[in-house]
């Protein structure tokens, strides 16, 4: 008898142990599900008021559309007065060439800080420091006033320029971190084997550094598609606007139509999602592995 209250009293045990795991897990998946969703419904908002019609929105922001159209996404893509198209073809201009010199320079001139010592290299390290340090907002006047003096606004390549300068010091700071926890035997090695100062640096280095370079630039990728004071400030142009001043066409001095800008947001947010979702794995990869070895 004494073995089998031994047995009942263990087996009970167990099952309050696992019940206490099971309403921890659940609880623990719920919390997890309720953030998930805060994070996806306003993406699933955004598409479906996109298919109501202004009036329709204004009686029910929240609810379901109950006649879906897509003519907000058909007169945007068909009426030439609102150049999304053109928008877009200026910001990925805009986005893929700023990325291309930030993560270049920014390569090169982080891994120089890490590696080489020289006079000067302290005061070049403050330097690129208060790029970080000073708002952005405290040069929109020096910045506006330098522009128009110099002739430099409203070119194709006006925004590389804003973009490159203050895209640089986190990428260099970025990189540098990283550079420094790679063992310099590699490089010893190679210098014996007569690999030059080039070699070594775009195609033994610059392969190791791969993830923190994939780090800087989704944060380069996603500033340079947003970015909108600098627009604002140096193109006036309608034909070189990028998308985030595309944007402000959609909104009126007394009135606003909000489902055909949440159109015009979901087609413009189109790049960046493609991008996201082809690229995932290796954002994530990425992100994580720069994050434990910086």
């Amino acid at each position: 008898m004494s073995n089998n209250s031994a047995k009942k009293e263990k087996n009970s045990v167990y099952l309050t142990k696992k019940i206490g795991v099971g309403f921890q897990s659940v609880l623990l998946n719920g919390i997890l599900a309720i953030f998930s969703f805060t994070c996806i419904f306003p993406l699933l908002w955004l598409f479906y008021s996109s298919l109501k019609v202004k009036r329709t929105f204004n009686a029910d922001i929240i609810g379901l559309p109950k006649s879906p159209t897509f003519s907000n996404y058909i007169r945007i893509m068909t009426n030439p007065d609102y150049h999304i198209w053109s928008s877009m073809i200026n910001s990925a201009r805009n986005t893929i060439i700023s990325l291309l010199l930030i993560i270049l320079f920014g390569y090169i001139i982080g891994y120089i800080l890490a590696r080489v010592k020289f006079r000067g290299s302290g005061v070049m390290k403050i330097m690129f420091l208060m790029g970080l340090v000073i708002p952005v907002y405290s040069l929109m006047v020096p910045v506006y006033v330098l522009f128009n003096r110099a002739g430099l606004s409203n070119q194709w390549f006006t925004l590389v320029i804003p973009y490159l300068a203050f895209g640089l010091p986190i990428v260099i700071f970025l990189v540098e971190g990283y550079i420094k926890t790679v063992p310099k035997e590699l490089e010893e090695a190679a210098a014996i084997d007569g690999s030059s100062f080039t070699r070594t640096l775009f195609q033994i280095i610059m392969p190791i550094a791969k993830p923190i370079l994939v780090t800087a630039g989704i944060i380069q990728t996603f500033f340079c598609w947003n970015e909108f004071v600098f627009a604002l400030l140096l193109i006036k142009d309608q034909r070189l606007q990028p998308v985030p001043l595309a944007m402000t066409q959609f909104t009126g001095q007394f009135s606003s139509d909000y489902p055909k800008i949440m159109a015009a947001l979901l087609l413009t947010m189109s790049p960046i999602l493609i991008f996201y979702f082809v690229f995932s794995k290796q954002i994530i990869k990425g992100m994580v592995t720069g994050a434990v070895k910086g």
